[in-house]
């Protein structure tokens, strides 16, 4: 568990650079937020997850298979995680913001079009990024 990364993961990395690109202002786990996201889109007001499809729970193949060892632990700790998120998510869209989420599984096309989603950077325009 000491090898496993919370911040500056290569999906993180990924989405800096695409956001930086795309001369998008972010700021970096802001921790005044609930939940600290990952990036806070400055002018936008959207927080911006990137989650790892296992350990948030993902129903994408490598979200959804199961650990072969301390399976029991394991389970809990992903369905807390998932409801964790699901409170955050509550807690920053009554404070005003968009939340989005990333997933790892979902970076492979971003990572080789280059591009982030149009529908993310059209959410920031209209937003007023």
């Amino acid at each position: 568990m000491r090898a496993v990364k919370s911040r500056d993961t290569r999906p993180e990395l990924l989405v800096a650079r695409l956001l930086r690109g795309a001369r998008v202002r972010y700021r970096r786990d802001v921790a005044r937020l609930p939940g600290r996201p990952d990036f806070l889109l400055v002018e936008a007001d959207i927080a911006l997850f990137v989650h790892g499809c296992f350990w948030h729970g993902h129903d994408c193949p490598r979200g959804a298979r199961a650990p072969k060892n301390n399976r029991d632990y394991w389970l809990a700790k992903i369905a807390r995680n998932r409801r964790r998120d699901r409170r955050v998510a509550r807690e920053l869209r009554e404070a005003g913001y968009a939340v989005w989420t990333l997933w790892e599984c979902g970076l492979k096309p971003i990572e080789k079009s280059g591009e982030l989603p149009t529908r993310l950077l059209n959410e920031v325009r209209r937003r007023g990024g």
